[in-house]
């Protein structure tokens, strides 16, 4: 198996058409399998690395860089292979300039990945999420400070909304400054807000899009059943379980992943690997995140990226989740 590559947005940059994402990597999954789980996508062409300084999901202010350690210390002596993607924002120590999009916090959390990772650059530096208190102004001005020192390539965003996403890029434009090159939101079948206005914002400003969340926390892989969590998962883990049960551990969702199943059941495929395929299908999407705990558990969504889906399941697929396109206002 080898992944094919894509272009990254509007950029000269070329990346597996599948990206692996770390958040389980030195908590739910300990480094001699973090390390095992990153041989095998490598193996299998997967050059696009994906990570934040907050990692491990679930965590707390002890653990935080850890999964930028883990990752550092497999990268050694094969770093020029990768493309290596991380994120600030998130809280990183006891001051309470220690999260945020400052320049003071960007300035100093570039440094610390750094560190952790064991490189002297990384390629995509993300915020990991949208800093109100913060002037716009003053972020890009810090991003665009980080990027021609030469310790990142690209910049990009997460979790933004499309406007925000919108007033940062017309700034960058109008200052001449670094410009954000990609935007990391929440896709998946139970997830489909994004076609509304996000997706739209990206092809017109020709941005990458590297989706999390593409398999749903893992709900969509059918594994989990209604009641209580299943033990062991996200669902559980530590600061991450109430989040993703908000997020999809509701009744409408498990009917909907039920009705999924039986549709993919007859397609003669996975679930996991015709949900991956699915968000692969869009035109929009560069890269979805695929993650694991256990290197098995990427076989099937490996599988997705040489798996061609059928225009009729994916108009099935379509019609199934046209609700989480629209969103659910009584939520």
């Amino acid at each position: 198996m080898s992944i094919p590559t894509t272009r990254f947005g509007n950029t000269g940059l070329q990346v597996s058409r599948l990206a692996l994402g770390t958040m389980t990597f030195g908590l739910q999954t300990d480094e001699a399998t973090s390390h095992r789980i990153l041989d095998k996508a490598a193996d299998a062409g997967i050059n696009l690395i994906d990570t934040a300084n907050v990692y491990p999901l679930g965590g707390s202010l002890e653990t935080v860089g850890k999964t930028e350690e883990i990752i550092g210390r497999w990268l050694k002596g094969k770093r020029s292979r990768f493309v290596i993607a991380t994120k600030a924002v998130g809280k990183t120590g006891p001051h309470a300039w220690d999260q945020g999009a400052s320049r003071k916090h960007l300035l100093d959390a570039v440094d610390a990945s750094l560190r952790r990772l064991g490189t002297d650059y990384i390629d995509l530096y993300q915020l990991h999420s949208d800093d109100a208190a913060t002037p716009l102004d003053e972020t890009i001005q810090a991003l665009d400070d980080i990027a021609r020192s030469g310790k990142v390539r690209y910049v990009g965003v997460s979790n933004f909304l499309a406007y925000r996403l919108a007033r940062a890029l017309g700034k960058q434009d109008a200052q001449q400054l670094a410009r954000f090159v990609s935007v990391q939101p929440r896709y998946s079948l139970l997830f489909r807000e994004i076609e509304r206005e996000l997706l739209p914002l990206a092809q017109e400003e020709g941005l990458a899009v590297i989706p999390y969340n593409p398999l749903a926390g893992g709900l969509l892989t059918g594994k989990h059943r209604a009641g209580a969590p299943t033990e062991g998962t996200r669902f559980t883990l530590g600061s991450a379980a109430g989040r993703y049960q908000e997020r999809y551990w509701h009744e409408r969702e498990f009917e909907t992943v039920t009705a999924l199943q039986e549709a993919s059941a007859e397609a003669g495929v996975s679930l996991t690997t015709a949900a991956l395929a699915w968000v692969l299908a869009n035109p929009l999407i560069t890269a979805p995140l695929i993650g694991a705990s256990r290197p098995e558990q990427l076989d099937e969504t490996l599988a997705a990226a040489s798996y061609q889906l059928d225009p009729a399941l994916k108009a099935r697929f379509d019609a199934l989740t046209a609700e989480y396109r629209r969103g659910d206002a009584a939520r």
